[in-house]
């Protein structure tokens, strides 16, 4: 088994640096580009499944990718892998106080007021990706989903778990590849770029 798991392309609120969240926010222009690269890079990949989160940039990534890769098949979605909940929070400026405490260091139990904890983050995209790796099988799968979410899922993969943002926050059009075999999961590519890398911009370095 292998699954294919992309960060979303790029924003308008990714370019000003605002958070989205549970923001219905569709690509820009960029956005499309990124998905474009990525699927051209990703030809000869052929998938069974596809599955996105229901919010739109996730959603127009996965379209993108799975028509430029060659792979004529349908997107189905799974509520578990949208953003994280920033509550009131959501549309604020990553460059306000508090937000860049918890791009750099975050307290994974803190929950956004009428939103959702980190740790609450990682049991539900956690939830789904077991589920997958559970059914043992041999057949290729593309999920689409947004940086905070990805790095919840694959945090129990990570050698140090302590450190949420792995490093940094995911570049848009990332791909993470996940081989398992007997219900035992391999991260075997990490944020893998099927573009120039002049395209990949960390916006969230303070």
């Amino acid at each position: 088994m292998r699954i294919y798991i992309v960060r979303h392309g790029e924003t308008e609120a990714n370019k000003k640096g605002y958070l989205q969240g549970w923001s219905n926010d569709p690509l820009n222009e960029n956005g499309i580009l990124l998905a474009q690269l990525t699927g051209r890079g990703m030809k000869g990949i052929r998938f069974n499944h596809c599955i996105s989160s229901p919010l739109s940039r996730a959603k127009e990534t996965a379209e993108i990718i799975l028509r430029e890769s060659g792979n004529d098949i349908p997107v189905s979605f799974d509520e578990r892998i949208k953003e994280m909940n920033f509550g009131s929070y959501e549309r604020m400026d990553i460059r306000d106080e508090k937000i860049v405490r918890f791009l750099k260091e975050p307290d994974v139990n803190f929950k956004f007021p009428k939103g959702e904890s980190a740790t609450e983050l990682m049991i539900r995209t956690q939830e789904f990706l077991k589920e997958f790796i559970a059914k043992d099988d041999d057949k290729t799968y593309l999920v689409s989903t947004h940086g905070c979410a990805l790095r919840a899922m694959l945090n129990f993969l990570y050698d140090n778990p302590d450190d949420f943002w792995h490093g940094h926050v995911p570049y848009n059009c990332c791909v993470n590849i996940i081989e398992a075999k007997d219900g035992a999961p391999t991260l075997i590519a990490d944020d893998k770029i099927y573009y120039g890398q002049e395209l990949a911009i960390d916006r969230y370095k303070f």
